[in-house]
C-alpha cells in the first residue's frame, strides 16, 4: 500500500486533508508538520508517503491527528483519506501508520 499521492505535499492536498480531518472528527485541524513514514513488514516496504499531522481544537479524546490519503476502488480512481487520532498505542505518525494497516487488514478501515 504504497502512498503516491502525496509525494510532494501542496498546500491544496494538506488543504484536502485538514477538512477530512475536520470532518470524520467533528472538530478544527491546523496543519502542524509532515512526516515520512515507511512501514517495514518481514523485510517488504508495505507502506511508503508522508503523514501530515494536525494539532486539533474542540476534539474531546485528542488533541493531534495524522493524515493522509491514498489511491481507492476497482480502478484507483477514487482518493480515499485517511485521520487517526493520537489516542494510545497511536503516539507518532509511525504508529498511526500502523494502527490504520491493522485496522485495514481486520476490516475495519
Amino acid at each position: 500500500m504504497l502512498n503516491w499521492l502525496n509525494a510532494v505535499a501542496s498546500n491544496e492536498y494538506i488543504e484536502r486533508l485538514q477538512l477530512a480531518v475536520e470532518h470524520l472528527h467533528k472538530c478544527s485541524a491546523v496543519h502542524y508538520s509532515t512526516a515520512p513514514v515507511e512501514e517495514v513488514f518481514q523485510g517488504r516496504t508495505i507502506w511508503k508517503g508522508r503523514v501530515e499531522v494536525f494539532d486539533l481544537t474542540g476534539n474531546p479524546k485528542a488533541r493531534r491527528a495524522y493524515a493522509w490519503s491514498h489511491l481507492d476502488g476497482a480502478d484507483d480512481s477514487d482518493e480515499r483519506f485517511v485521520a487517526v487520532l493520537e489516542i494510545p498505542p497511536v503516539d507518532s505518525p509511525e504508529s498511526a501508520v500502523k494502527v490504520a494497516i491493522a485496522a485495514q487488514v481486520k476490516g475495519k478501515l
